[in-house]
């Protein structure tokens, strides 16, 4: 099995937990690249996204040296949750994907935490 093989299996890994787990609240999804990161507040039931947030985002991405960093993972953490409250959502469940709840995974949920997210 290569790679990409594993990630995958991981990834539905943690999205069948999640399934079982969630009894109905919208789903924080965080997708990161080698450049920059991304989340979105997503409502599986009837399957549309509530808010998102990236370091693509016009707000961000002047007043961020790089996307990469924990740094920029705390700012998008920070506007997610501003705008999950703008939308009306308080209680999500994590979605970490394929990836390990650290470094900028974990930065990005904290910020969440601290923004008024709970999880």
């Amino acid at each position: 099995m290569n790679a990409n093989s594993l990630f995958e299996r991981r990834k539905r890994r943690v999205r069948t937990q999640l399934r079982k787990k969630s009894h109905g609240r919208p789903r924080l999804s965080v997708y990161r690249s080698n450049l920059n990161i991304y989340a979105q507040i997503i409502d599986d039931v009837q399957g549309v996204t509530l808010a998102s947030a990236s370091t693509l985002d016009s707000e961000l991405k002047g007043e961020l040296k790089n996307g990469a960093g924990i740094e920029a993972a705390k700012a998008v953490g920070k506007l997610i949750a501003s705008r999950a409250a703008a939308s009306g959502v308080t209680e999500v469940v994590f979605d970490r994907g394929g990836y390990i709840y650290h470094g900028r995974v974990k930065a990005l949920a904290d910020a969440a935490r601290e923004g008024g997210l709970s999880f």
